[in-house]
């Protein structure tokens, strides 16, 4: 699907990417998102400051706190595939954003716009106007919230900083949140690890990650030493909890995170890695949200971005990461998706080979795999 996953807009990936956002940047980006994910307004500062209030949390205290710090009414901000769906009508795909100017904004009103598997009573249609410069920023942040991403925006007061002090709310630069996928790369480290021996693996242990100020950790299965020639089996898997714990149908993904590990351990040697981006990035909730919109008619990729999400959120800069801490320059990439092998070569990853990794549909998931291959470029011949 174009350019390789991972980095933000106007980034290029790199071998060794440095920390660009620091520590307090970071835990700044990661306090924001929490106080979105509460329901509470932030103050995204930069060349036009807003106040945020995410769409999906909103409430009336959280409304009542975004009033005080606009200095102006609010539009909501949607990305353009899901304001087509709630307007009903064409929106230009090329823009970043698409600015609404709602008469009376209500927590209600704001989900209803927002979620696209929500009961949607629109009663008047909103104005289309600019939206403001920092928009990809505040769309950006409700990502990392992992909320849908649909925020009230208005231009900040002039005392904005001030007043958000007074009231307890959080303020947060756009550069930090456009540049947090580099830093939750370029901090990542090694925290714990553990011998887990596993059925398809014997000789197997469980090597656990953490990015600098975040929760979010990611694990590596290491089968054998992994390290020197030929290069080892390496499979960068996308955590699927409906898929790897219940064994869903509706995906391969149980399918192929067995089959790796069954793979590795008849070779002796390779690596895992379980990364926490389940649905290519959206999260659990916003999947089963498109699950909902799959059963009524949409594909995988345009469920996805009917939630205003795009068609693969994943950052495979932490998987290059990961590798490196490992000691493990070059691979066999266990993968149908030719955007992981760009993702990881673009990342400083030798990628030696493509070992193909495809399974028979089951029935249920046909439409899926045929989508992998149709709309996403996957090679399941």
């Amino acid at each position: 699907m174009g350019a390789p996953l991972g980095a933000p807009a106007g980034v290029s990936p790199g071998a060794a990417q440095p920390a660009t956002v620091g520590r307090s940047a970071a835990r700044a980006v990661q306090r924001a998102a929490a106080e979105l994910r509460r329901g509470l307004p932030v103050l995204l500062l930069g060349e036009a400051p807003l106040a945020l209030l995410a769409a999906e949390t909103a409430s009336g205290p959280g409304l009542a706190d975004f009033i005080r710090l606009s200095a102006q009414p609010g539009a909501l901000l949607l990305a353009p595939v899901r304001a087509a769906a709630a307007l009903h009508r064409p929106i230009e795909q090329s823009a970043e954003a698409v600015a609404l100017r709602l008469r009376e904004p209500s927590p209600d009103l704001l989900r209803a716009y927002a979620d696209p598997t929500a009961e949607q009573v629109f009663p008047k249609t909103p104005e289309l106007v600019a939206p403001p410069v920092l928009a990809p920023a505040a769309l950006a942040l409700a990502k990392i919230a992992r909320l849908l991403p649909a925020v009230l925006a208005a231009p900040a007061r002039p005392n904005a900083a001030a007043l958000a002090g007074e009231l307890g709310l959080i303020a947060v630069d756009a550069a930090s949140v456009l540049e947090a996928p580099l830093e939750a790369a370029a901090s990542l480290r090694r925290v714990a690890d553990a011998p887990v021996p596993l059925d398809l693996a014997p000789d197997a242990k469980v090597v656990a990650f953490r990015a600098a100020e975040s929760g979010v950790e990611h694990l590596a299965i290491v089968i054998g030493d992994p390290t020197g020639d030929p290069p080892p089996l390496v499979r960068v898997h996308s955590e699927c909890f409906t898929g790897d714990l219940l064994s869903s149908m509706r995906c391969d993904c149980g399918t192929q995170l067995r089959g790796a590990l069954a793979r590795m351990g008849e070779e002796g040697r390779g690596v895992l890695l379980y990364l926490a981006q389940e649905g290519r990035g959206i999260g659990l909730v916003n999947k089963l949200r498109a699950y909902a919109l799959q059963d009524r008619g949409l594909d995988t990729l345009d469920a996805n971005c009917a939630l205003g999400w795009g068609a693969d959120e994943r950052n495979f800069l932490i998987a290059a990461a990961m590798l490196r801490e490992l000691g493990v320059g070059a691979v066999r990439l266990l993968t149908n998706n030719p955007d992981k092998v760009a993702a990881l070569a673009a990342s400083g990853i030798d990628v030696a080979a493509r070992v193909p990794h495809a399974f028979r549909p089951n029935g249920v998931n046909d439409s899926y795999l045929a989508t992998k291959a149709k709309r996403f470029g996957h090679i399941l011949d």
